[in-house]
């Protein structure tokens, strides 16, 4: 029998992307964005949708399903191609690009050990007691009551010592240990116990398992700079990594990299990952993106100290390419025109390039992104940073017509 189909989809497909760009752009949450859509007729307009006063919009995971069709649909270089052909006939200076790259961060407490095994601990002994409720056997015996009391009076204190952090550490990682053995005994001695866990209890489970085993190796090393390769710092988002930065306000940021190069100040994503990378490797990625995006050779490219090794001078000088980077050897008595376009581009790069990062993170809601799923997050970056880049092209619209007039 053939399956009835369902009722119409209410947002028309230009009318999903218009309502992601207008989410980043108003900052505002699911259900503040479905009042305000149902009570003003210019959101409803842009979003190409008509909402009857009489019966208005009342779930806000409609909105939240919307985001997440976009977000498995996402295909951010040939969506960028589209963006560039539609914005190319309003830019200037389509032979000069800038490059940087920026830590987009995720919104979560800061990670330590006994934080993480702590949260760990209360997943894994809720589904644990879960298991034995529904199996009506006993719960197995823990020292999870003792394990709590300590924690909680470590928390308390202000201050911590190698030696009181070491100390919880230890009994955190002998009780989360316990109670993962005691759920597997229980799902190993009981027949179909798997099946009555959820798939969420399950991929949690794994995650804490993968937790519990990074943090056993690291404190059995005692080593506070090994690296940990892969390593989770967040049960709930086990795809973020740490990011070391080297600045001075944060050493290390939680969140996704991001590569973008930048024409006549529109900003385009060049490589996105949560894992760390080498910015300085990826020039000649830049110039490749620039050339496919604008269809034009790059005469002019900007960058900071870490994209001016060897490799990318040798690769601009074959081309003919000026770049920002800093003269080698002694410095000429003579400022030669090379020299005066070398610090214009600098100077440019340091203050657009920096100040779309600026604008992007603290009116385009990517200062701490609030999102559930990868794949939530990768599409709040997207739509994050070509938002800023749409308000732009219109405010340099608005500001010709105004001298024009």
């Amino acid at each position: 029998m053939r399956a009835k189909k369902g009722r119409k989809t209410y947002f028309t497909p230009e009318g999903k992307v218009a309502l992601m760009f207008l989410k980043m752009y108003t900052g505002l949450s699911s259900p503040k964005l479905m009042e305000h859509l149902n009570g003003n007729v210019h959101y409803q307009l842009f979003c190409d949708v008509r909402i009857d006063p009489m019966h208005p919009l009342t779930n806000y995971k409609l909105l939240d399903d919307v985001f997440s069709e976009l977000a498995r649909g996402l295909k951010i270089q040939q969506q960028q191609e589209i963006l560039a052909r539609a914005w190319k006939p309003y830019m200037k200076d389509l032979d000069t690009m800038y490059t940087d790259a920026t830590c987009y961060e995720s919104e979560m407490r800061y990670p330590t050990d006994p934080k993480l095994l702590w949260e760990g601990i209360e997943k894994s002994y809720e589904i644990m007691c879960t298991l034995s409720a529904k199996l009506n056997v006993h719960r197995p015996r823990t020292k999870y009551v003792d394990v709590e009391k300590a924690n909680l009076s470590y928390r308390k204190r202000r201050r911590h010592t190698k030696v009181q952090t070491r100390k919880l550490t230890r009994r955190l990682l002998n009780l989360l240990g316990k109670i993962l053995k005691e759920t597997r005994t229980l799902e190993r001695e009981n027949a179909g116990a798997e099946k009555l866990l959820t798939v969420r209890q399950k991929s949690d489970i794994e995650i804490i398992t993968r937790v519990y085993r990074q943090q056993k190796a690291h404190f059995e090393n005692n080593n506070p700079r090994e690296s940990v390769k892969d390593r989770i710092v967040s049960i709930s988002k086990p795809y973020v990594r740490p990011i070391v930065r080297g600045k001075e306000v944060k050493s290390v940021e939680f969140g996704a990299k991001c590569n973008n190069i930048q024409v006549d100040g529109l900003s385009f994503i060049e490589k996105l990952s949560f894992n760390a990378f080498n910015e300085g490797t990826r020039l000649p990625h830049c110039l490749k993106m620039h050339r496919k995006l604008f269809g034009v050779e790059a005469k002019k490219a900007g960058g900071d100290a870490s994209y001016a090794g060897s490799a990318n001078r040798e690769y601009c000088k074959d081309r003919g390419i000026q770049t920002s980077f800093v003269k080698r050897g002694r410095p000429s008595l003579e400022k030669k025109e090379n020299d005066i376009i070398r610090n214009e581009l600098a100077r440019i790069r340091a203050t657009r390039m920096e100040g779309s990062f600026g604008t992007q993170k603290e009116h385009y809601g990517l200062k701490r992104i609030k999102a559930r799923t990868k794949l939530t997050e990768i599409l709040y970056i997207f739509f994050g940073i070509h938002t800023a880049n749409v308000v732009q092209l219109v405010r340099r619209e608005v500001n010709e017509i105004a001298q024009a007039a």
